[in-house]
This record gives C-alpha cells, sequence and structure tokens, in this order.
C-alpha cells in the first residue's frame, strides 16, 4: 500500500473502447496517477483525442498492447476471455492489476464452467478482489488483482445489500424479481447492429430474459437467488434496477429506513432518493450520468407484502471505469474520492 500524497505511473490495455476512455478521463484528472501508457490494436499510434474527443488535451498516442511498459498500476479494459490469457505478462509488467472485464470477478472456477466457457488461469481466482467498495471495502487494501463487477449487477447488488445486511432478504429468505433497463453503451464501441441508432431508438427491448451472467455475482456476493431480466432501452449511459422483493416476514418503512441508512449514510458515493418532492422522486440514470454515484430508493407496498427497491447507476462509472478507479484507491491507499469528484450536470441531455 501506498502513501497516500504518493504519484503512481498507470497503463490502460484497451483504451480506444468506452471503458478505456473513461479509465483514461479519470486516470488524467487524477492526483495520485500519471498515465504512462494507453494501448489498442485498432489505434495504433492514433492520439488518444483522436478516439475520444473529450480527451483531445491529453498529450498521448495509443501503442501496441505486446509492448507493455513497465507501470505501478496495470488497468484493463478488454473482451471477456483476454485478460485470463495474459494475467502472467501483466504482472510482469505491474505491481497492481485492476480488471474490468467478468475474467476475474467471480470467485470459483466452476461458476466460470457454469456460467461462461471456463477459466484459463484458474489459480488466479482466490488472489482477486471483488472491486465493488460497497460490497468488499474490508478486503480492497493491499489487493494486487482487482476484480471489476458487471454493471446490472452492481445496480442490483446496491440496491438489495441493505435488505442482506438487515436479514430481510437471505438464501433461504424472501424472493426476488429484478428488471433492469440499461443504456447502449453497454454493448461497448462494437455493440454490432442491435446497438446502432436506427435499431436502439424508441425501444424496450427484452434481451436478457432468463440467465444473464451477472446472476452469477449476485449469488456469490449476497447469496440470492433472483429472478433476472435485462431490457435495452434508448438511452446511452445507466443502469437502472427495480427489484421486487417479498419478504418472508412483516417489514415496516421505519424498518427500511434504518437498513438503508446504515448501510449507505457513510458511503461517500452513494445517495438516498427515496419518494421525496419535485420531479427526481426516485433514482435515475440521468442524475448520475458521468458520475460515481449510485441512488437506491424504496417504496413498501403493504397491501402486497411487497418492497419495491429501486436503484441507478451509470454503467461506465460505477458499473465500470469508476468502481475501479474507487476501488484503486482504497487498495493503495488514496483518498477514495480521489479522481471522482464530478457531481454531474443539470439539465443534461439524454445520458
Amino acid at each position: 500500500m501506498t502513501a497516500g500524497g504518493e504519484t503512481l505511473t498507470a497503463g490502460v490495455i484497451g483504451g480506444t473502447g468506452f471503458a478505456g476512455g473513461e479509465l483514461l478521463r479519470l486516470l488524467a484528472g487524477h492526483p495520485n496517477f500519471d498515465i504512462e501508457q494507453a494501448t489498442s490494436r485498432s489505434a495504433g499510434g492514433k492520439t488518444v483525442g483522436s478516439v475520444h474527443p473529450n480527451l483531445r488535451g491529453l498529450d498521448l498516442r495509443f501503442s501496441d498492447p505486446e509492448d507493455l511498459a513497465s507501470v505501478d498500476v496495470l488497468f484493463t479494459a478488454t473482451p471477456h476471455g483476454v485478460s485470463m490469457g495474459q494475467i502472467d505478462r501483466y504482472f510482469e509488467s505491474a505491481d497492481t492489476v485492476v480488471d474490468l472485464s467478468a475474467d476475474f470477478r467471480l470467485p470459483e472456477a466452476a461458476l466460470y464452467d457454469e456460467w461462461y466457457e471456463g477459466h484459463d488461469a484458474p489459480e488466479y481466482l482466490e488472489k482477486a478482489e471483488y472491486a465493488l467498495p460497497e460490497l468488499n471495502r474490508e478486503n480492497l487494501p493491499g489487493a494486487e488483482l482487482i476484480a471489476g463487477g458487471g454493471c446490472n449487477a452492481t445496480a442490483t447488488m446496491l440496491g438489495l445489500k441493505p435488505l442482506v445486511d438487515a436479514g430481510v432478504l437471505g438464501p433461504d429468505t424472501g424472493e426476488v424479481v429484478v428488471d433492469v433497463k440499461v443504456g447502449s453503451s453497454e454493448g461497448g464501441a462494437g455493440g454490432g447492429a442491435a446497438s446502432s441508432h436506427p435499431e436502439r431508438s424508441g425501444v424496450v427491448r427484452p434481451y436478457a430474459p432468463i440467465s444473464h451472467r451477472h446472476e452469477a455475482e449476485i449469488g456469490a456476493y449476497l447469496g440470492l437467488d433472483v429472478s433476472f431480466t435485462v431490457h435495452a432501452v434508448e438511452m446511452v449511459r445507466g443502469a437502472s434496477a427495480t427489484c421486487h422483493v417479498f419478504p418472508d416476514g412483516p417489514v415496516s418503512k421505519g424498518d427500511l429506513w434504518g437498513a438503508y441508512r446504515g448501510a449507505y449514510e457513510e458511503e461517500p458515493f452513494m445517495r438516498m432518493v427515496s419518494g421525496g418532492g419535485g420531479v427526481y422522486r426516485y433514482p435515475e440514470p440521468k442524475a448520475v450520468a458521468g458520475t460515481n454515484y449510485g441512488e437506491v430508493g424504496f417504496e413498501l407496498d403493504a397491501s402486497n407484502e411487497r418492497v419495491v427497491v429501486f436503484s441507478a447507476i451509470d454503467n461506465m462509472m460505477k458499473g465500470s471505469a469508476g468502481q475501479a478507479v474507487h476501488a484503486a484507491n482504497v487498495a493503495l491507499g488514496f483518498e477514495e474520492t480521489a479522481g471522482l469528484e464530478f457531481q454531474g450536470l443539470h439539465p443534461v441531455g439524454s445520458p
């Protein structure tokens, strides 16, 4: 672990993707990181600003990922399957690796056999720490391999964790039905025809009605089996989860407020938004666009013995790059909020 005021060198693998661009944006404004390298197979030799126009002021060109610089911290924003095949080489170049893919986010090889296509480096799974500080802060200090969470799982778990902590939910307690709405950036820079504007415009399209891979994270880290469906909607950034919770026993509004305040009152990036006045009465992705904040809220439907939980994040930030930087801050002993202070905008266009 470093001293809080130290400056470390950083590299980004996969810097032309959306998550890679967000990493570069955050690291460029971070007081404790100097970007040494950003790699790309498709844009080698081009300036970072030619791909990410918001970063035109960054004096950096993409280099070949086969020629890795020696850095203190390596952030990897590559498709699933790449990091697990390159992890030995990554650790030859860096002391700490923060991976944004799904390659190390599940704790057991058997889960990769069930939900993915197996794992090429299972010996690293027990070394990896899940990146979401609100769930795993106590295990992050000093971590050498940090595994970013999935955005849909992140939104869902942030909404449900207080109920698990309070004993309202558990492996054998209560039923949960989760509906998630996500923006097109979740598909990445090469998202394909389904993410193109003409096809995405105006839709509320279920694309993962059952068996979404992020269910595995929810089971692994919250101990819950959930009925989980994801819809693609017409927004660029954002993931919004609505969780219908049916507890086995009675729950009051006071119980719920106690659970959520107890879980998040001291968290620097969590906001409670639950039925207040004004336009934005419940969590909404538009309100957190570009930020590392997560919003959570709830309503109690006493007549149906149901709790409706709402949560919203920016999938590119709290669900990806922001979560990774937050976790790195904790792991390295930096100020938790370093590089992540942006509060968002209002009014703002489509997130």
